[in-house]
């Protein structure tokens, strides 16, 4: 759900609150005995970690309008790791743990994108 604020400090407070869920199923599926044998299942752990790592903490942000453009940049690569964990995901595994860790993806992932406005 996208805030109705536009201040740019609230949108970069309502992405943080999703990168902590992205953040949890990152490390997640980087610990996962099937990440070791997964070219694809480590590129998704790869690619979130790098929208993370690009926007920073949020107790490190001092230009909020630098943070947005900047998640804004990497909003697709996000989106496609999110794409291809839903896709690959039945395959890796059934295990409720992998299902809902790819549904907790897409909900962060839509929510980050509303605030953004890029879908």
């Amino acid at each position: 759900m996208a805030p109705e604020n536009t201040d740019p400090m609230a949108q970069v407070r309502a992405i943080d609150i999703e990168v902590t869920h992205v953040w949890m199923i990152r490390t997640f599926l980087k610990h996962a005995d099937e990440a070791e044998d997964d070219e694809d299942l480590r590129a998704i752990v790869r690619d979130l970690y790098d929208f993370i790592l690009a926007v920073g903490p949020l107790d490190e942000v001092d230009d909020p309008v630098g943070y947005l453009k900047m998640a804004r940049k990497k909003a697709a690569k996000l989106r496609r790791a999110t794409e291809l964990y839903e896709e690959i995901q039945p395959e890796v595994s059934g295990h409720t743990n992998f299902v809902m860790a790819a549904r907790s993806l897409r909900t962060a992932v839509d929510r980050i994108l509303a605030v953004l406005k890029t879908r």
